[in-house]
């Protein structure tokens, strides 16, 4: 459980995580695959220029939100908040995007969100979720200081003939 907030610390920002606003060059794409049979044959193909902008429309749509009040998950159709209190864990099923394990033994789907984006999430949930590539990020550096501190240690003992002759 991460520490109480005081008025000396400062609010944790939300993090916004959506599909890239690259996906839009799709789109326009998109749009111009369609605009050809829709300018050969208007009365069969015009209803296809929609679709690009449904799917502009989406990619603007979904997204999940995490912030100090806790998740906010927005799909096509429907947004779902969910409390600190409320969230039991986060899985990450084989396919698709992650889902919310909620104490009422619920599932909530978080659009956008991967395995990748976990340490984002642990770092606008402050602490309320934790960052696996954290522990192991923090071995990497020990290390790195160990062998950098042992190689410091080896070349100052081949520098200081002081040394050398207590050690004989």
């Amino acid at each position: 459980m991460p520490p109480s907030p005081s008025s000396h610390t400062p609010d944790r920002p939300t993090t916004v995580i959506q599909i890239s606003r690259l996906s839009f060059l799709g789109c326009g794409l998109l749009l111009l695959a369609l605009a050809s049979p829709a300018l050969a044959w208007p009365a069969a193909f015009t209803w296809t220029l929609i679709i690009p902008f449904l799917v502009a429309a989406w990619v603007v749509r979904v997204r999940t939100v995490v912030g100090p009040e806790g998740i906010v998950a927005r799909s096509t159709f429907r947004t779902t908040s969910i409390d600190w209190e409320s969230l039991k864990g986060i899985r990450f099923p084989k396919r698709g995007w992650a889902r919310a394990d909620l104490v009422d033994g619920t599932e909530v789907p978080l659009p956008v969100v991967t395995f990748g984006r976990l340490p984002e999430i642990a770092e606008a949930s402050g602490g309320r979720i934790t960052d696996p590539y954290a522990a192991a990020r923090q071995a990497e550096i020990e290390r790195y200081e160990a062998e950098r501190a042992a190689k410091a240690e080896a070349e100052a003992a081949e520098h200081d003939p002081a040394r050398d002759d207590r050690s004989s």
